[in-house]
C-alpha cells in the first residue's frame, strides 16, 4: 500500500476525501504538512510516516494539555496515530516571522505578546498530562546528547580531520560543569521550539489565546530559561539588542524571578541549545540533504559568541576559540560537500 493511497483513503474516512490540497513548506522533521481546502472549510493534513520512527501521539497529548490551560493550539479534527496521519485545525500564515519583516513597528508588540503567554505558559501545571504520554525530563543525558553533537557534525568536517578523544573528553567536561546546575529542574514545561516561525498572530482572539501555537510535540520538563532565549536568541532573525533585553526583562518580571541567577542560566543554556544547532544544522546539511540550514550558522555563531562572554562560561569560549572553526563561507562549503536539497 502506497503512503498516498493510505493518505487517500484516510482522508475519504474523515468526510475530507474530495477536498484540494496543497502541500506546505516542511520543517526539519520528517512531518509532511498540507492545507486542504473543503468547499468553505479548510484544515491541515498532518502526515507522520511510520518509518521515520515518530508518532503523533506526543503531538496529541501537548495539544490536548495547551487546549486544557486556554491556549491557542490547533484543535485535532480527525487522527488515526497507527498510520500518523492527523486533520488539525488551520491556524493560518500570519506568523510572527513574517509580521515582524514586514510590520516593524509590530515588532515590540508582538515579542511581547509571545513573552506573556510564554510566562503563563510556564506557570502552569507540568504534571497536568493525561496517561497517554507526558512529557520526559530535560535531564542531563538529554543536554549532553545535545550538545555533542557539535563535536560529531561540525567539527569534525570544519576542522577537515579527526577529532581527538582528548579534545572531545575536554569539551564535555566543560559543558557539563555548566550544565550540571540547571539539569534538574523540573520546575515548567519547555516548548523546546519557541521562535517566531512557530507562533502565528491571531489578532481576533484576546489574551493569551492571540498567539497561535504549532509544532510543540517534543516538550520536556525543565528549565524555562531555554523557551526563553530560543525566542529571543533566533537563529533565523537579528532580534535587536533593546527587543531582546526588554523582553527578557518583561519575563522575570512577570514570574517574579531573580534577575541574575536568571540571566546566567539562560545564557548558560542559549550555550547549549546553539552548539546543539551548530551540529544539528550540519546533520540535517550532510546526513538528511537539507543545505540551506547552513546559511543560519553565522547568525548561530554570533549568538554563541555573545553569551560565551558572560565570565563564567569564559572557559569555554577560549576553548571554542582555539578549536572550532568560525562557520564562514569557506567552512560552510567544506560543511555541505555535494549536499542537494531534498
Amino acid at each position: 500500500m502506497t503512503r498516498q493511497f493510505e493518505i487517500e483513503s484516510f482522508l475519504k474516512r474523515s468526510g475530507w476525501g474530495d477536498a484540494r490540497r496543497t502541500e506546505l513548506a516542511g520543517d526539519a522533521s520528517a512531518r509532511r504538512y498540507e492545507r486542504l481546502l473543503n468547499g468553505s472549510e479548510q484544515c491541515l493534513l498532518m502526515d507522520v510516516p511510520p518509518e521515520s520512527g515518530l508518532t503523533t501521539t506526543p503531538y496529541s497529548a501537548v495539544t490536548r494539555w495547551l487546549l486544557q490551560q486556554g491556549f491557542s493550539a490547533p484543535e485535532i479534527i480527525a487522527s488515526e496515530p497507527e498510520t500518523g496521519l492527523m486533520l488539525i485545525e488551520d491556524l493560518g500564515d500570519d506568523l510572527l516571522h513574517r509580521l515582524c519583516e514586514n510590520a516593524p513597528d509590530m515588532v515590540s508588540d508582538l515579542y511581547a505578546a509571545a513573552i506573556d503567554v510564554l510566562a503563563d505558559m510556564h506557570e502552569c501545571d507540568a504534571t497536568g498530562f493525561d496517561g497517554e504520554w507526558s512529557p520526559p525530563p530535560y535531564d542531563m543525558a538529554v543536554l549532553m546528547r545535545e550538545v555533542r553533537l557539535l563535536v560529531e557534525w561540525y567539527l569534525p568536517v570544519g576542522l577537515e580531520g579527526g577529532v581527538s578523544k582528548d579534545l572531545v573528553d575536554e569539551y564535555e567536561s566543560l559543558t557539563s560543569d555548566l550544565l550540571v546546575p540547571l539539569a534538574d529542574d523540573r520546575s515548567s514545561v519547555v516548548y523546546r521550539d519557541y521562535h517566531v516561525e512557530n507562533l502565528i498572530w491571531l489578532p481576533q482572539r484576546e489574551g493569551r489565546c492571540r498567539i497561535g501555537l504549532i509544532d510543540f510535540q517534543d516538550m520536556l520538563i525543565g528549565h524555562p530559561a531555554y523557551d526563553v532565549v530560543s525566542l529571543l536568541d533566533d537563529v533565523r532573525r537579528d532580534v535587536e539588542p533593546e527587543v531582546r533585553e526588554a523582553m527578557t526583562l518583561r519575563y522575570i518580571e512577570r514570574r517574579g524571578l531573580q534577575h541574575n541567577d536568571f540571566l546566567m542560566a539562560a545564557s548558560t543554556l542559549s550555550v547549549q541549545r546553539n552548539l546543539k544547532i551548530m551540529g544539528l544544522f550540519t546533520r540535517l546539511c550532510r546526513r538528511d540533504g537539507k543545505p540551506r540550514y547552513l546559511d543560519l550558522l553565522p547568525r548561530t555563531w554570533n549568538i554563541l559568541m555573545r553569551n560565551l562572554e558572560h565570565p563564567e562560561l569564559r572557559q569555554l569560549g577560549d576553548w571554542m576559540e582555539r578549536h572550532v572553526p568560525v562557520p564562514d563561507a569557506k567552512v560552510r562549503k567544506r560543511l555541505a560537500g555535494d549536499a542537494r536539497e531534498t
